[in-house]
Order: structure tokens, then C-alpha cells, then sequence
């Protein structure tokens, strides 16, 4: 193995102005505002975008009301130009759950920035394929299957590039006959639009100290599923938010359905991973809700689709990075833009992305290269996008602080004020990572969750399958752990290892011998649905999620 390593061949390389990690909603805007660029002021810039899904899309996984003012200043004439953006919010429900029934809030009473009319139910993985072939024609060059796996740095460490990952490497790392070098992507600038809890990125925030001064970044985990009912249970372009059952008063989340195209019906639940009970699965909370007798009735009689999960940022405004270091940035989910009361991100995305290509353009086109990008900065900070942060950035840690009933009535009344242009004077901070927020054990109580029926319900084997989530099998484990003792030694004994109910997909198990003796920590990670949640929840930090062979992963149909 070492007489391998020591024999690699120097990496080919390409050289671009710009080169993009990450073909999501950030990536490519970013990639097609910087070839409108150079269009408007006829100069010669080359663009990369790499993406490590199969294809464009096939990791994106959304609810996905989008507010269309990022698509509106990317691509004003969308609408003329056959964008899958056509499913436009006609109803907007608020329900709170209880064990059995539940309350709608009158639409009165809600923050009118909470309003969805005007907004466009979409697969946001069908939006990002379209534009991609927009990014194309303007001349982008877009790889997919190819993951960022090492950041390039010249000797004043300045970013200078990416590298994509070896392909043909054996589980013990050996080089197989397919075996061949990652190639290096090199730029003047590098954009980095990973999403939520990017490996790459996280490296840059932690090198660069990016997050010095900031309150740490919160997240969740959103689980969603794709159906198609009855078409006499169907009603196109109804929003429908709920909160409360099955999560305690003290476990933030919700779920959403949305009714879109012929007769299909998104339907996710959210859980925050700031959640106390390490006896929690946010999996099977999801399961349960189905059950809810005012959610039930929908599914009955329909097909499930699709089935995917990933984390999301939910920091907000006092958890956003410093977006830039020299010789790139960090754009969309890589730095937190989510709003989280209007569960929205993918038009800051969007818009983020744009910024960030302006400053790149007019650096290259200045002659300049590997210095930090600070005209994004500036931008930022006068844009929509602050502002629209700004104004709720209580609203999180009310909820995290007060709970579901109290917390969310304070964060209502603090967006109202916004409204009126009276905001609270000062910015709530949010404590703890996520990671240090559970209880030990044998403090909290087991959670016996119903056996999934079949029909609406269902185990995480099935649902990875509907994921068409691939991996080669002999290939390094993507999913490394620093301590290999740890799991069994410590987090099974304080926390009944909460890694075998917080992973979506059954990638985490326990397993022991027949007499229950001798546990072990099995990690099935040709399962791994790339949503990070490991990285971001494991009380001990031992998880660190790093890209598998490019291509790997779930392949996300209409998600």
C-alpha cells in the first residue's frame, strides 16, 4: 500500500478562471451569472463546475416552495423559456398537531413574510438540471461524477484549486485495474457551493478561521418522500405546514405537504438536531406523522415514489461564516442562508451565488488572482438576502430556548414587529452546537415506535432502496472515523450510540452476537444518503463525512 502511495503519478491538470464546487441551485448561477458577464463585457472567461452526484440534480433534495426572485434575477424570461417552475401556490395551510387532531392558524395571524402566494411548488433537482443545460449553453463546462475531495493551496495558502478523488481504489487501498489519479481543477478563484456541511468547505472554515466571532451554525434534518395519489385527493398548488405531534414541545421541527405536477404530493419532516433524547429517530417521527388521522387520508390508496434526507442550515444570520479567504468563497448551503420560519433557502442561494461570481468576474477581469474576494462581502451585506435573514434571526433561538407553544409565539410576535419596522434591538444567540446537546441515556426515556405497516409507513431498508442510492462496494469507507473505539467504548454506554436511530438510511449499526454479548460498530456505507447528519450529530465529533468514489450516492428522481 505505501509502495503505491509512493509511486502515484503526478495528477493531469486543467486550468480556469472560475472553477465551482457543486452543481445545486448556488453553483450554477454562480456559473451562469459569470458567462453573462463575460458575454455583457465581450471577455474571454473559462468556467468549471464540478458535481459529485451521477448527474446534475441527483443529490438535490428539496421540499421545495421556491420564492422565485433568485430565478428572476438570474433568468428574468424563465417563463418563456420552459423552466419546470409551474405549479404556483393557490392555498397556504398552518396546522398544529396534537395527538388527536389538530388547529389550523388563521392565515390572518401569520407574519405576512410567512405568506407562499406568489411562490412555485418544484422538484428543485428538475430545476437545477435545467439549469445546467442553461450553464451549458453559455459555454460552462460541467462534470458530473466527478467529487471535490482536496483543496489546492499555493505556498502563501492561497486556495488555488480543487482536486477530484482517485477512482479504482479497493476497500484496503490497493489500486485496482481501473484504478486512476483525480485530476486537479485549478483556478484564479474557486467558488464553493457544496451545500450543508460541505467536507470541503468545512475545511476552509476551520483553517481560515471563518467562523471566528459567530455563533455556531444549527441545523436539521429533513426527510422527504415523494407520492402519487388519488387524483380525487389531489389539490394542485396546496401548501400545507404543520407543527407539534409527534415531536415533544421541547424537540423543534415540522412537516410539509406540498401538491404539485399530475397528482404528486411531496411530503417532509423536519427534525432539529439540537433534540435532547438520544433515544430520538427522526426516521421514525417522520413515519409516525403519516399516521396523524389529519395527514393519513392523503396517502391512502397512493404509491410512494421516492424517498431521500439531508441536513439543512438553520443558523441563520448570526451563524453565517466569513464568506471569503484568499482565493475564493463560500456560496449558498456552504454558508448557511436558509431563512429557517419560511423554510426557504434555494432563492439565497441563488442570489449568493450571483454575488459571488460578480466579485470573481471583476477580479480576473481586473488581472487578479488568489486575493480574497471582498466586493461579495460588500454585496452581501447591502443585499435581500441579509435583510431577509436579518429580520428572523430571533426566531430560532426563541424556539430552541422556550420550546415549540411559547418560543414560535414570541418568534411571531418578533416578525411582526419586523414588519412594522420595530424590530428587537438585539440578536439572541444560539448556545450549543447540536452536537452537544443530548442528554446521557440513562436520563432520558426509550421511544417504542410503531412497526411500520407498508402502506403508508415504512422501514429504512425499503426507503433507501426507492433513494437508488449506489455505491461501489469496494472502495474505501467514506464515512471515517477518528477513534475506532469510541462508538462502543463511549457513546454506546452514555448515549446507547443515538448513531443507529439519528442516520436516516441504516448506515450505523449495533450489532452483537446471538446472546446479546460482544457489541460491535458496523458501518453500511453503501447506504449513505450523503445527508451529513453523522458529521453534524455525533456527540463525541468522531464521524468525519468525506466524498465516496465520484458518482456514488443517492440518484434523486423528481426530488
Amino acid at each position: 500500500m505505501s509502495d503505491q502511495a509512493d509511486a502515484l503519478p503526478e495528477r493531469e491538470y486543467m486550468e480556469y478562471d472560475v472553477v465551482i464546487v457543486g452543481g445545486g441551485p448556488a453553483g450554477l448561477s454562480a456559473a451562469i451569472r459569470l458567462r453573462q458577464k463575460a458575454a455583457e463585457e465581450d471577455f474571454d472567461l473559462s468556467v468549471c463546475v464540478i458535481e459529485k452526484g451521477s448527474e446534475v440534480g441527483a443529490h438535490i433534495l428539496s421540499g421545495a416552495v421556491v420564492d422565485p426572485v433568485g430565478l428572476d434575477a438570474l433568468i428574468p424570461d424563465w417563463r418563456e423559456q420552459d423552466a419546470p417552475v409551474d405549479t404556483e401556490v393557490t392555498a397556504d395551510h398552518f396546522v398544529y398537531l396534537g395527538p388527536a387532531g389538530g388547529v389550523r392558524v388563521p392565515n390572518f395571524l401569520m407574519p405576512p413574510l410567512m405568506n407562499n402566494h406568489g411562490n412555485y411548488i418544484v422538484s428543485l433537482g428538475n430545476l437545477c438540471r435545467w439549469l445546467a443545460t442553461k450553464a451549458e449553453e453559455l459555454g460552462v463546462e460541467i462534470y458530473p461524477g466527478f467529487a471535490g475531495a482536496e483543496i489546492l493551496y499555493d505556498e502563501n495558502g492561497s486556495v488555488t484549486g480543487v482536486a477530484t478523488g482517485d477512482m479504482g481504489v479497493a476497500k484496503d487501498g490497493t489500486h485496482k485495474d481501473s484504478f486512476m489519479r483525480g485530476m486537479e481543477l485549478r483556478a484564479k478563484y474557486t467558488l464553493f457551493g457544496e451545500g450543508v456541511r460541505g467536507s470541503l468547505s468545512k475545511e476552509l472554515i476551520r483553517k481560515y478561521r471563518l467562523d471566528e466571532g459567530r455563533e455556531p451554525q444549527k441545523f436539521g434534518i429533513g426527510l422527504k418522500e415523494l407520492w402519487e395519489i388519488d387524483p380525487k385527493k389531489h389539490k394542485k398548488g396546496l401548501v400545507q405546514h404543520t407543527m407539534g405531534w409527534p415531536l415533544d414541545n421541547n424537540t423543534g421541527g415540522g412537516s410539509f405537504l406540498y401538491h404539485f405536477g399530475d397528482n404528486l404530493v411531496s411530503v417532509g419532516f423536519v427534525v432539529h438536531l439540537n433534540y435532547k433524547n438520544p433515544y430520538l429517530s427522526p426516521f421514525d417521527e417522520f413515519q409516525r406523522f403519516k399516521q396523524h388521522q389529519a395527514v393519513r387520508d392523503t396517502f391512502e390508496g397512493g404509491k410512494r415514489i421516492s424517498y431521500g434526507a439531508r441536513a439543512i442550515t438553520e443558523g441563520g444570520f448570526q451563524s453565517v461564516p466569513k464568506l471569503t479567504f484568499p482565493g475564493g468563497a463560500l456560496i449558498g448551503c456552504s454558508a448557511g442562508f436558509v431563512n429557517v420560519p419560511r423554510i426557504k433557502g434555494s432563492h439565497n442561494a441563488m442570489l449568493t451565488g450571483m454575488m459571488g461570481a460578480e466579485a470573481a468576474f471583476d477580479a480576473v477581469k481586473d488581472g487578479r488572482s488568489g486575493d480574497e474576494l471582498t466586493a461579495y462581502t460588500e454585496a452581501y451585506e447591502k443585499s435581500a438576502v441579509y435583510k431577509d435573514l436579518k429580520r428572523v434571526r430571533n426566531v430560532k433561538p426563541f424556539w430552541s430556548k422556550f420550546g415549540t407553544m411559547i418560543g414560535l409565539a414570541f418568534g411571531g410576535i418578533d416578525m411582526w414587529m419586523n414588519n412594522l419596522g420595530i424590530g428587537l434591538p438585539f440578536t439572541l444567540k444560539h448556545g450549543k452546537p447540536d452536537s452537544a446537546t443530548l442528554k446521557k441515556a440513562a436520563d432520558c426515556k426509550p421511544i417504542d415506535y410503531p412497526k411500520p405497516d407498508g402502506k403508508i409507513s415504512f422501514d429504512k431498508l425499503s426507503s433507501v432502496f426507492l433513494s437508488a442510492t449506489n455505491h461501489e462496494e469496494d472502495q474505501p469507507v467514506h464515512l471515517r472515523l477518528k477513534d475506532p473505539e469510541i462508538p462502543i467504548n463511549y457513546n454506546l454506554p452514555m448515549y446507547d450510540e443515538p448513531a443507529q436511530r439519528y442516520c436516516p438510511a441504516g448506515v450505523y449499526e449495533v450489532v452483537r452476537d446471538d446472546d446479546g454479548s460482544n457489541p460491535r460498530f458496523q458501518i453500511n456505507a453503501q447506504n449513505c444518503v450523503h445527508c451529513k447528519t453523522c458529521d453534524i450529530k455525533d456527540p463525541s465529533q468522531n464521524i468525519n463525512w468525506t466524498v465516496p468514489e465520484g458518482g456514488g450516492g443517492p440518484n434523486y428522481p423528481n426530488m
